[in-house]
């Protein structure tokens, strides 16, 4: 069910609200039941990861897993949740505008309130002009649906070792701007953990810096403190679940013990926090 003009709205207020000062903390979810342990746990947004839904949906990531059954993903989560969504879209699930804007229109109807879309997709990056020309679309979309959508934009550059080690600053700004000049609210630079790059970047970009972190990064009071608004960790809580799976498989065929089975959730919290619902 699509929510309420209303309630869109509100989320998406609140959602813009969180990318000021301290920074906007988000551990990455997958399903109903990740965002809820998420949203359990404190945070004050749940963002999704395309590897986590798509492993889930059975599909590698990069661009292989179905719209529809991602976006059926992200449906389940806003409805299972009491705090605004951010929606993973990779490049945008379509090449063609109009499969874009579907996209676009579709994560609106799931009742995101916002999207990452990435420039390259786990392949060369798109030209910028061409990227920069698909954010005008996903914008154009938005505006067309009446409801507000902050749209992240992703630049690879880092991410994906684009170019000379000595101009990927330069380009990775270069992206920037036009992605801005498209209309995009945020940008994110994975591939970027070092401080003193991080306060180049942050002095040169006038909105919202997402960070991806993880182990061997700063902690969070450090890139908050340099005026980082919004970290995440992508995938990595997703891995990290499905890595205990394997140990603690292993470890039963193997040993045929059970200490890898030790656990904070016990069966009946579990069932409480998915048969919770929150306030339409």
């Amino acid at each position: 069910m699509t929510p309420s003009l209303e309630r869109h709205q509100r989320r998406y207020a609140e959602f813009g609200r969180l990318h000021a000062a301290p920074a906007l903390v988000l551990p990455n979810a997958w399903d109903v039941v990740s965002a809820r342990i998420v949203e359990d746990a404190g945070a004050a947004a749940i963002a999704t990861t395309s590897a986590g839904v798509a492993w889930a949906l059975g599909a590698a990531d990069g661009n292989r897993v179905d719209r529809d059954l991602a976006l059926g993903a992200v449906a389940r989560i806003v409805v299972a949740v009491d705090v605004p969504v951010t929606a993973d879209i990779e490049t945008g699930f379509g090449e063609t505008d109009a499969e874009l804007a579907e996209t676009i229109r579709g994560v609106l109807d799931a009742g995101a309130v916002g999207i990452n879309i990435e420039d390259s997709g786990f392949a060369p990056l798109r030209p910028m002009e061409q990227q920069a020309a698909r954010l005008r679309v996903v914008r154009a979309a938005a505006e067309a649906s009446g409801r507000s959508l902050f749209i992240n934009a992703r630049v690879d550059t880092y991410l994906m070792s684009a170019g000379d080690v000595g101009d990927r600053l330069a380009e990775t700004l270069r992206r920037s701007a036009a992605y801005l000049e498209a209309g995009a609210d945020g940008i994110f630079v994975p591939g970027v953990t070092d401080l003193a790059l991080l306060r180049q970047l942050l002095a040169a970009i006038p909105a919202p810096l997402n960070v991806l972190t993880g182990p061997g990064a700063p902690i969070v009071a450090e890139l908050a403190e340099i005026g980082v608004r919004r970290i995440s960790v992508g995938s990595a809580l997703a891995q990290a679940a499905y890595g205990l799976v394997r140990r603690a498989a292993s470890e039963l065929l193997t040993d045929g013990t059970y200490r890898a089975l030790e656990r904070d959730l016990d069966y009946a919290e579990l069932n409480r926090l998915v048969t919770a619902r929150p306030e339409a």
